[in-house]
């Protein structure tokens, strides 16, 4: 917010900003200290704390923690639960097809790989930045871009304490001005930041559109024989119909803890389809349903994720600064995996940047950074997968599928099928009208197995200030009823995990209500809709969900 009754902002000055503490942010900042103790960096994270906004299966591949912290797996960290169990399955209606791991691609394999929860690694990392004295700023929204003509010189944190007349309230503490040489910018699948760099700069034109699934994601504890600790297991198939993307995973950590998680991607056509309503159904499944007999959720969270891969990263950087992580776009669509390449790339940039500051540089264009990421082992191993997804997006799942993996086959042995396929156009613009759609009939939640979008929020410790400005805009109120509603049948009402946003009959007429204190920051609408007409900004610093051992 910047209004001129409004008192001038303070403005500290540092080496490196960092924005977003999960694990590329992170990973930055230690490999900055470990290059030198001198460079000065800060993080900052819109979650009350570090871990709170992470959401992830998680099965994560160990490459990039054996570089960053070699001694590790002699020390007491959150990453106990080796994989011992690697399972792939084809879900029918009634039945369970296991594929034999012999024909998947040796990349698919997750032996050697770890079940954690991502939160709890990011706490763990957060802890050993600290000690290198990298300053940690949790509860702090980064809402504005500092700019000094074209370049990036920081980002300023928001205000607290504006109400929804955008008036100061009692309490009022303006936000920081966070000034730096350069400012990496972390902040996961659809930043908001982020998007304006990659408009503000065109970061995006020599590349394909990004493009988007949600995964929803449920923590349960069972029944101890029904516990296969290092079991993973994924599957595809139904619940969705064959012109729909996604699948599930189903990870055993200890404690007899289980993560199941749903993925759908978001070029799915038809505006009936509710992501979290074909979560719960997945879980009737008879080859899934009994697993979670006797047990008990703990948590339930959302979040989109990049799925655009290798021909879909943009220009990495602009005068002043980088993107690096979920971004950038480095998650591995077919391993179901991000955060390996999220540290790499942190780690890659801050080799990048400390060599500049060692030069006397700043404010300028990393392009070293740019033009080096697809020879190192992020864009090695992002090129051996970059057809799955549109194999799959244009095929469907059982033809994409089996040409996906032939072609990771291929890849694999240094003899590619298709070249580099594009991916078409952005997810926005992938619904159907609703006239030419199948409605679809979900069942009533049972409350022990199947739940309801707010008993689910509720177990996500999602809460906002109720009196700060909306940070859902939506554009043009007009032509959401016209479109939106009209056209498409109001698929925002199914799309968003966490029942922010209603079609209700008021007075005859049809009225948008957002209710945005349900919010769980997925991002999903501001990727979806079908006019581009919502933009999801970061609210009042430490709202939103507040994620335990997710």
């Amino acid at each position: 917010m910047s209004t001129p009754d409004l008192p001038a902002r303070e403005a500290m000055e540092f080496d490196v900003v960092i924005v977003g503490a999960g694990p590329a942010g992170l990973a930055a900042a230690i490999r900055f200290k470990q290059i030198s103790p001198d460079i000065n960096v800060v993080v900052v994270e819109k979650g009350s704390e570090v871990g709170a906004h992470i959401l992830s299966g998680a099965v994560i591949d160990p490459i990039a923690l054996d570089r960053l912290l070699p001694e590790w797996r002699g020390e007491d960290t959150p990453i106990k639960t080796a994989v011992t169990d690697d399972r792939f399955y084809w879900l029918g209606p009634s039945g369970a097809l296991r594929l034999p791991n012999f024909m998947l691609p040796p990349l698919m394999s997750n032996h050697g790989n770890f079940i954690v929860s991502l939160g709890n690694v990011c706490r763990w990392l957060g802890k050993k930045a600290e000690a290198l004295g990298v300053e940690i700023y949790p509860g702090f929204a980064a809402t504005e871009l500092l700019n000094d003509g074209d370049k990036i010189v920081g980002i300023a944190t928001g205000d607290m304490g504006i109400g929804k007349d955008g008036k100061p309230k009692p309490g009022f503490t303006r936000g920081m001005e966070l000034r730096a040489k350069y400012t990496l910018f972390a902040e996961g699948a659809r930043g908001s930041l982020t998007k304006q760099l990659i408009a503000k700069f065109n970061l995006a034109a020599h590349s394909d559109p990004q493009k988007f699934g949600i995964g929803l994601k449920e923590l349960w504890q069972i029944a101890p024989d029904k516990h296969h600790r290092g079991r993973v297991q994924h599957s595809f198939g139904w619940p969705l119909d064959n012109r729909t993307g996604g699948g599930s995973f189903l990870y055993h950590l200890d404690e007899n803890l289980v993560s199941v998680g749903f993925v759908v991607h978001l070029n799915y056509h038809n505006p009936y389809l509710s992501p979290f309503e074909e979560f719960q159904r997945f879980k009737t499944h008879p080859a899934i349903r009994d697993i979670f007999e006797g047990g008990k959720r703990l948590s339930y969270g959302a979040r989109a994720l990049t799925e655009g891969g290798y021909q879909s990263v943009p220009k990495l950087v602009f005068p002043g600064g980088a993107l690096i992580g979920c971004a950038a776009g480095f998650m591995n669509v077919p391993r179901i995996k991000g955060s390996h390449n999220a540290m790499l790339s942190g780690m890659f940039a801050a080799e990048h940047v400390a060599a500049a500051l060692a030069a006397g540089r700043a404010h300028d264009d990393l392009s070293d950074y740019d033009a080096a990421w697809r020879g190192s082992d992020i864009g090695h191993d992002l090129w051996r997968v970059r057809n799955a997804k549109p194999l799959w997006s244009k095929l469907g799942t059982v033809l994409g599928i089996a040409a996906g993996g032939a072609d990771m086959w291929a890849n694999t042995l240094g003899l590619p099928l298709f070249g580099t396929l594009s991916h078409g156009k952005p997810d926005s613009e992938t619904l159907s009208p609703a006239a030419q759609s199948r409605r679809i009939a979900y069942d009533k939640p049972d409350g022990r197995l199947t739940f309801d979008r707010l008993s689910s929020v509720f177990v996500s410790n999602t809460n906002h200030e109720e009196d700060q400005p909306p940070h859902l805009w939506v554009a043009d109120p007009v032509l959401q009823k016209s479109s939106e509603h009209d056209v498409y049948g109001g698929p925002s009402q199914r799309y968003c995990p966490a029942g922010v946003y209603e079609w209700v009959e008021r007075g005859g007429s049809p009225s948008y209500v957002i209710n945005a204190q349900n919010c769980v920051h997925c991002k999903t609408c501001d990727i979806k809709d079908p006019n581009r007409n919502i933009t999801w900004v970061p609210p009042e610093g430490g709202g939103g969900p507040n994620y335990q051992n997710m």
